[in-house]
């Protein structure tokens, strides 16, 4: 991508911070857009990981303005390189129940209409109406216990701990404009558009950024141990398009009042919207934050997936089967301060191989003569 980048922005954009990557002629650079016009700060800072470290977000050449876009033959990468990737699931009411529907469902999508409708029933209210971990999500569980309506998802959604897992190697994520993956086995699988933070090593939030964190709903439900089979796929994760820093134009209130809309166009002509309400989330970010950091040290950094609302149950082909992927479906995810990231659903099987790991990453910048730099 190489023309108008206004598209992919928020409208306030020439008002705002933000940093990503893009791929130039050598290789990866480290790009960052103020007062609307774009800067390459590859020569200063070789890694995003370096520059939300080091805070070094100014400087830079100046390649142009947003409207010209990047220069001829760049294009965008995901916005992250040495951070890891990690994600919290659970975090709303409505996935909540979705995951319980999964498990008692084993992962069949036939079965899930009949045990949404008891389970919405049984459980929907309450999940909705407490704090997780408090007195009165312990007395539900018990409740909920008695009735043999407990389940790990509810847990990890009204119990003291939230659900975090790794998403996806270093390095390996996909940005806006490259093809996102399924694996080429799975028969039921959604989007899940996401907040994503962007986090330094101490667990400070600088910025914010979009991701879709692809569900695989027939693997999961079949056992909560095929998580990381059902997560972490050749590109299985896109992040984008750009971080938004934080400043004076936008702070984590903006964050906890997000709406992140998703569109879904199918190649046959079918069309899904849904939307993500962060105002509904069960945990506030920062305590996911604070729970991803833990017990842990993340050198680099880390981004944070901050959970999804969206639950598609929409049927596509079959009545009672919802929805599931199909090879060709454009997938939009968008939020009025964030951006837009786009992607083209293919199978994992297919997808360009993941190439630039580490290894190569560094070779690449001692080739440039910038590995003291990142």
């Amino acid at each position: 991508m190489s023309g108008n980048l206004t598209e992919i922005l928020p409208e306030d954009f020439a008002s705002g911070q933000f940093i990503g990557r893009a791929q130039g002629p050598d290789g990866p650079c480290v790009i960052a857009i103020r007062s609307g016009r774009l800067f390459d700060l590859t020569q200063t800072v070789a890694s995003v990981a370096g520059a939300v470290a080091r805070r070094k977000f100014t400087g830079g050449n100046d390649i142009g303005t947003v409207e010209d876009g990047l220069p001829e033959g760049w294009s965008l990468l995901s916005p992250v390189d040495l951070q890891c990737i990690k994600a919290s699931g659970v975090t709303f009411a409505l996935s909540a129940i979705e995951r319980v529907i999964e498990e008692r469902a084993r992962g069949d999508a036939g079965k899930a209409a009949e045990i949404r409708a008891a389970l919405e029933e049984k459980v929907g209210a309450g999940i909705r109406s407490v704090v997780p971990g408090s007195k009165e999500a312990a007395e539900l569980k018990a409740a909920l216990i008695a009735e043999d309506m407990w389940s790990q998802y509810l847990e990890v959604a009204i119990g003291p701990d939230a659900e975090i897992f790794s998403k996806s190697p270093v390095l390996s994520t996909v940005g806006h404009g490259a093809q996102i993956g399924v694996r080429s086995d799975s028969s039921w699988n959604n989007p899940e558009p996401e907040v994503v933070l962007v986090c330094d090593a101490d667990g400070a939030v600088v910025g914010a950024t979009l991701g879709n964190d692809v569900n695989l709903r027939d693997f999961e439900g079949r056992s909560a141990l095929l998580l990381s089979k059902a997560k972490d796929n050749t590109a299985s994760c896109a992040i984008g398009p750009f971080i938004r820093l934080f400043d004076d134009s936008f702070t984590m209130s903006d964050v906890r009042q997000a709406n992140v809309d998703l569109l879904i166009e199918g190649p046959e002509g079918y069309r899904l919207e849904g939307a993500n309400d962060m105002g509904q989330i069960s945990r506030d970010p920062t305590e996911l934050v604070s729970q991803c950091l833990s017990e842990h040290h993340y050198p680099d950094g880390f981004v944070l997936f901050c959970g999804t609302l969206f639950a598609p149950t929409q049927d596509r082909d079959t009545p009672g089967a919802g929805f599931t992927h199909k090879m060709g479906d454009v997938v939009t995810i968008s939020s009025r301060r964030i951006g837009t990231l786009r992607n083209t659903v293919t199978t994992s099987r297919d997808a360009p191989a993941w190439t630039m790991g580490f290894a190569a990453f560094a070779r690449n910048l001692a080739e440039r003569g910038l590995i003291d730099r990142i």
